[in-house]
C-alpha cells in the first residue's frame, strides 16, 4: 500500500518558499504570509489525523516503527532549516516573521503530538539535534523559572524543591547532550509539576511533592538519600523500639500505595526507584526486629521489676482547654505541627507528652498522650477531611481579621 507524504506542504514552503536560496523572502505579500499561517493551522491537525489513520493501516511494528521515525526526523530536519532561515535572514517585516513563529508552532505540536502518543515507536536513545535542543532548553528553562518562582514551590520543603529543580535545570543547560528518551522524561515531568501546582492552587484533591517523584520513577540518588533519611529522623523520635516499628510499617504501607508509570525513569541506566526504596524498606524492617528481639533478651537475663506507668497528673477541667475535634483528628494537628516545625519539641513523643495533659474533648476529661501519638500515625481518611475542613475554616476566618 503506497501511502502519501504527508509533510509534502510544510516541506515545500520551508525548503522552497522561504528559502533564500531559492526565493526572495521578502517578496511575500501580506496576504500571501496570511495565508500560509491559515494553511499551517489547517495542516497540523491534518497531519495528526492522517498519521494515525497511516499508523493504524500498518500491520508490522517494524513497518510502523519506520513511519514514525521518519516522520518525527523530518520534522526535526525542517525545524533546524527554519532556524537557520530565522538566524540568516534578519527578517524586518513583522507579517514575515509570523510566518515563521507560525510554521515552528506547527512543526512544535506536531513533534509534540508524535512524541506523546507514538512514543515506543521512536529511537529513544538517538540524540537529539543541537537546533532542536537548543530551542527546547530555552522553553523548558522559561516553565521551570516560572514555576520555581510559584507560591507553591515556596511552601514545600526547601530541601526537596532543590533536589527536582537542580535535577531539571542541569537538563536544561546548553551544553548538556541528551537523548530523546531524556528529552521526554523532562517534558512529562515538568507537566506534572504543574498540575500538581494548579490542583493545589484549586484546592482539588493532590499527589505530595514526594508521591509525584515516586510516581515518576525519579532515580536520583540525592532523592533516595533524602527520602530514606527523612523516614529514617521521624522512627527516630519515638524512643521505644516497638513505636518506631509501627511507625516504619506506616510509612512502608503508604509508600506501597503509591503507583507508577512503566517504562520511565530520569536515570535508565540505574534501579527503578520503587525497587531501591522497597529493598531500604525491608532491610530497615529487619534490623528493627533484631532490636526488639535484642531488647526482649536483655530483659529476660536482667530481670528487671515491671515498669509503672507513668503517672498521669490529673487536672481540675477548669484547667484545661476543651477540643471540639476527635483525639485522632486532634492528633493529625498536632503531628503535622511538630512535623513542619510550627511546634517544635525535642521529639513528637515529647510534644504529645507535653500538649496533651492540658486538653481535654466534651466527652472525655482525661487523654492519653501515648493514645493520641500513635493514632496521628493511623488515622482514618474520614479524620484526615474534617482535620483539613477545620484549617480551611481557620483560614477564613483570619482572612476576615
Amino acid at each position: 500500500m503506497i501511502q502519501t507524504y504527508l509533510l509534502e506542504w510544510l516541506d515545500s514552503v520551508v525548503t522552497l518558499n522561504l528559502n533564500p536560496k531559492k526565493n526572495d523572502i521578502n517578496q511575500l505579500t501580506s496576504l500571501q504570509c496570511k495565508a500560509i499561517i491559515n494553511k499551517a493551522l489547517n495542516q497540523t491537525q491534518l497531519i495528526q489525523t492522517q498519521l494515525t489513520i497511516q499508523v493504524f493501516s500498518l500491520n508490522k511494528e517494524k513497518h510502523i516503527k519506520v513511519l514514525v521515525k521518519n516522520y518525527h526526523s523530518a520534522l526535526i530536519s525542517l525545524w533546524d532549516q527554519l532556524i537557520t532561515i530565522n538566524a540568516a535572514m534578519h527578517l524586518q517585516r513583522d507579517d514575515v516573521m509570523e510566518v515563521i513563529t507560525a510554521l515552528l508552532s506547527s512543526l512544535d505540536e506536531l513533534l509534540t503530538f508524535i512524541e506523546s502518543r507514538f512514543t515506543r515507536f521512536l529511537s529513544l536513545d538517538s540524540r537529539i539535534p543541537s537546533s532542536y535542543l537548543t530551542e527546547f532548553n530555552k522553553k523548558q528553562k522559561q516553565r521551570l523559572d516560572k514555576l520555581r518562582s510559584s507560591l507553591f514551590f515556596e511552601t514545600q520543603e526547601k530541601m526537596l524543591v532543590d533536589i527536582v529543580f537542580n535535577s531539571l535545570y542541569y537538563f536544561a543547560t546548553p551544553k548538556k547532550k541528551i537523548t530523546l528518551r531524556e528529552m521526554l522524561y523532562q517534558k512529562l515531568l515538568i507537566k506534572e509539576l504543574e498540575s500538581l501546582k494548579q490542583n493545589q492552587s484549586k484546592n482539588a484533591t493532590s499527589t505530595s511533592l514526594t508521591e509525584l517523584l515516586i510516581y515518576m520513577n525519579f532515580n536520583s540518588k540525592v532523592f533516595i538519600n533524602y527520602y530514606t533519611q527523612t523516614i529514617s529522623s521521624r522512627i527516630n523520635e519515638f524512643e521505644l523500639v516497638s513505636d518506631r516499628m509501627e511507625c516504619l510499617l506506616f510509612y512502608f504501607k503508604e509508600f506501597n500505595q503509591i503507583s507508577t508509570i512503566d517504562g520511565i525513569a530520569l536515570h535508565s541506566n540505574c534501579q527503578k526507584l520503587k525497587k531501591v526504596l522497597k529493598d531500604w524498606f525491608e532491610q530497615e524492617i529487619i534490623f528493627q526486629e533484631k532490636k526488639q528481639q535484642l531488647a526482649a533478651t536483655q530483659s529476660s537475663f536482667t530481670s528487671p521489676a515491671k515498669k509503672q506507668p507513668e503517672p498521669i497528673h490529673i487536672r481540675n477541667k477548669s484547667e484545661k482547654v476543651v477540643c471540639h475535634l476527635s483525639t485522632d483528628q486532634t492528633a493529625l494537628i498536632l503531628r503535622a505541627s511538630g512535623e513542619l516545625k510550627i511546634l517544635i519539641s525535642k521529639s513528637m513523643n515529647q510534644l504529645f507528652k507535653t500538649i496533651v495533659p492540658f486538653l481535654s474533648t466534651p466527652n472525655k476529661d482525661i487523654l492519653s498522650y501515648d493514645s493520641m501519638r500513635s493514632k496521628a500515625y493511623v488515622a482514618e481518611d474520614r479524620d484526615k477531611e474534617i482535620a483539613i475542613q477545620t484549617l480551611e475554616r481557620m483560614i477564613k476566618k483570619i482572612k476576615e481579621y
